[in-house]
């Protein structure tokens, strides 16, 4: 074969044609329809939290692009207190849940890989079985009140700290590193938490990215938990504040908002803005884990 021809092949699989130009014209008509298709309710979220009620009402509900954009709605939410507070408290959360959960999460997936650590068998089964068995809202409610956390923040982090799902994916990445590596650094003496954090958790960055990933979202997203066990308004994380005024059409009253001459934005506006205020640290966090996404979250679907 010429060096022509083995260019041409080269990248296909054997026994394919190649694609001709219709098909390509398609493939890419059908790719632009599918990426108009998500992009059109974000752009109509962010378009109808710039837009007035003049324009929200001659569009129907939704503004594709605003005429005359204007942020009186972002102003006016994060000047009230009640967003801007409940942004914080979602963050706080969501970092210091994140940090807490990959710390445990790591530590017994590294002991349950080991064999030779204790009981690591046992163990392994039990957090096998929760991933099969849950033990129900009222049970895990009781068990809060009797730690005394109802209406504490740490509600809302210490039941979801370690999960079976995370568990195995680490255990099963850490499983796959060399050994050799770990048998030389207990030959130059290290012991197992020396090991821990200077070889495993380097060696780990992809998989602990997307774990600490899942982390991050399902902490942000959580509003389940913070219904049943937080009584406080001023505890109340972001996503709660944005099903009470979002999905249960709740409206954000005066002392709520900081509105120029006491006129307030337009709810619709304003629903549609702490909506896109719930969206952005998630898409601000996602581009910096993207390149250790793809490969962390193949952990184990390879062998070989």
């Amino acid at each position: 074969m010429n060096t022509t021809a083995r260019t041409r092949t080269r990248g296909r699989s054997p026994g394919t044609a190649p694609a001709s130009l219709p098909i390509k014209i398609l493939r890419a008509i059908v790719l632009l329809i599918a990426c108009g298709l998500v992009v059109m309710p974000f752009v109509s979220v962010i378009s109808t939290s710039l837009a007035d009620q003049q324009q929200i009402t001659d569009a129907g509900g939704y503004v594709l692009l605003p005429d005359r954009p204007s942020f009186s709605a972002y102003s006016s939410i994060l000047a009230g207190g009640v967003v801007a507070r409940a942004l914080l408290v979602s963050v706080g959360i969501a970092v210091v849940g994140t940090v807490l959960g990959l710390i445990v999460t790591s530590a017994m997936a590294y002991s349950l890989s080991r064999p030779t650590s204790f009981a690591h068998k046992p163990i392994l089964m039990v957090v096998l079985l929760t991933m099969l068995f849950s033990p129900g809202i009222i049970p895990n409610y009781l068990l809060i009140k009797q730690l005394g956390l109802l209406n504490s923040w740490w509600s809302l982090i210490l039941p979801v700290l370690v999960t079976g799902f995370s568990v195995i994916v680490l255990r099963s990445f850490m499983m796959g590193l060399p050994p050799d590596i770990l048998e030389s650094a207990r030959i130059d003496g290290a012991n197992d938490l020396q090991i821990f954090v200077r070889i495993i958790l380097p060696l780990s960055k992809a998989a602990l990215a997307v774990i600490g990933l899942f982390f991050a979202v399902g902490f942000w997203n959580s509003w389940f938990n913070a219904l049943l066990y937080i009584n406080d308004p001023s505890k109340l994380p972001l996503p709660l504040v944005l099903r009470t005024y979002v999905v249960d059409n709740a409206r954000l009253g005066a002392e709520q908002l900081s509105g120029e001459a006491g006129v307030l934005p337009p709810t619709q506006s304003l629903q549609m803005a702490i909506l896109v205020i719930s969206l952005i640290p998630i898409l601000l966090v996602y581009p910096f884990l993207q390149r250790h996404f793809t490969k962390g979250v193949l952990v184990g679907a390879v062998k070989g």
